[in-house]
């Protein structure tokens, strides 16, 4: 960079791939791949290889999902539940 370039730039987020957050979690990557097609998680972008990103929310999510089936809440309890809260973020 030099001295007097002064134009602004801003930090990518990070992403994540989902060999990465299975080893940071419990959950196996087919339970991210089921929890992504049942819409639990959201992916946050796609590798040119067609390979699933997810940013830093997944694991907030993840730990949440944990601890309602701790709750003995079911999946489509759980999904209801997050898209009930979505609605009331846009709203």
């Amino acid at each position: 960079m030099r001295q007097n370039d002064k134009r602004e730039f801003t930090t990518p987020p990070k992403l994540y791939r989902i060999g990465d957050i299975v080893r940071s979690t419990p959950f196996t990557r087919q339970t991210i791949h089921n929890y992504t097609t049942m819409g639990l998680i959201e992916e946050s972008d796609w590798t040119e290889g067609g390979h699933r990103l997810y940013d830093e929310s997944v694991f907030e999510k993840l730990r949440r999902i944990q601890q309602l089936q701790g709750d003995q809440k079911t999946l489509a309890q759980i999904r209801d539940m997050f898209r009930t809260e979505r609605m009331l973020q846009i709203s």
